[in-house]
């Protein structure tokens, strides 16, 4: 395992105002806006609202791909599929077109799905979409220019908790015929991890399952040979406590697997992501951190 606390970092009275507009902009889930204002810079084409799993129409069954320019004609691009947060229970693949941004402008094919939330469904359907939007980009990303040997898992929040079950417990991914050697790493951005017990009554009813609560926590499903991870968190999270990333880095070394822990000082829960929208990336190394890991365990087109 590697670990290490991302220095402080000096931030601009501008920085400071715009991470101010953007946490606004999330937390009032105004897609639109954020769409307009830090989405569209011409350095990618955005393919929206291709339908995943069986039967095809579900609304919440949807995803985006972010292609590099001329990313089809230059075929092989690394893939990063990411599921945002929401606490399993709403969100919007249109929240998030700054990931897509940020990531195809180093030159990955991005994939953004919205997923089933409670209280249309509970654990696990949510996983089972995640593994779904995984085969469907598995089955399909060469025609984006995409390579489906390449895939990493990276997600957000509730949507971290999506990528590491998908990563750590095979038998979702393997259940839709995705193979083990095509995902090739997990980044976890302030994600839950291991969150039990649980308080809160709609998340009580939302993990209830007749496999037990301990089916629901990814650190259960460490093994040495799963994917190497890298766990990112600010240590100002109050929402989902650093703690979830920690012992997890902690259980990967433990069984032998790859894990890297970043810590950022003065970062909360929406902060975090928000760095890396294009008016923050100079104040902050997430996205840089990030980049550096993915180009660790793939390689170019």
């Amino acid at each position: 395992m590697i670990y290490f606390r991302a220095g402080r970092l000096r931030t601009t009275f501008r920085a400071t105002a715009i991470l101010v507009f953007l946490t606004g902009l999330l937390s009032a889930c105004s897609p639109a806006e954020i769409v307009n204002a830090f989405g569209a810079t011409g350095r990618y084409s955005r393919y929206i609202a291709q339908p995943y799993g069986i039967p095809r129409g579900n609304p919440r069954q949807m995803l985006d791909v972010y292609v590099p320019n001329g990313g089809v004609a230059r075929a092989h691009h690394p893939v990063v599929i990411f599921f945002y947060g929401g606490r399993w229970q709403d969100g919007s693949k249109d929240l998030y077109q700054f990931v897509g941004e940020a990531l195809t402008s180093e030159g990955f094919v991005v994939v953004i799905p919205d997923y089933r939330v409670y209280p249309q469904v509970r654990f696990p359907a949510f996983i089972d979409d995640g593994a779904a939007a995984v085969q469907w980009t598995q089955d399909n990303i060469d025609g984006y220019g995409g390579d489906p040997a390449q895939i990493v898992l990276m997600g957000h929040s509730a949507g971290a908790q999506i990528a590491a079950m998908l990563g750590l417990d095979p038998h979702y991914l393997a259940s839709v015929g995705v193979r083990d050697v095509n995902i090739r790493a997990v980044v976890g951005i302030a994600g839950a991890y291991d969150f039990l017990p649980l308080t809160d009554p709609k998340l009580q009813a939302l993990f209830t399952n007749a496999n037990g609560l301990d089916a629901t926590q990814p650190i259960n499903f460490v093994r040495h040979d799963e994917p190497p991870l890298l766990l990112l968190h600010g240590l100002d999270d109050t929402t989902v406590l650093p703690r979830n990333s920690e012992r997890l880095a902690a259980a990967a070394h433990a069984a032998g697997a790859q894990a890297q822990l970043i810590e950022y000082p003065d970062y909360g829960h929406i902060g975090i992501i928000v760095k890396l929208a294009a008016p923050l990336r100079g104040s902050s190394t997430v996205l840089a951190d990030i980049v550096a890991f993915l180009r660790a365990h793939t390689s170019g087109p």
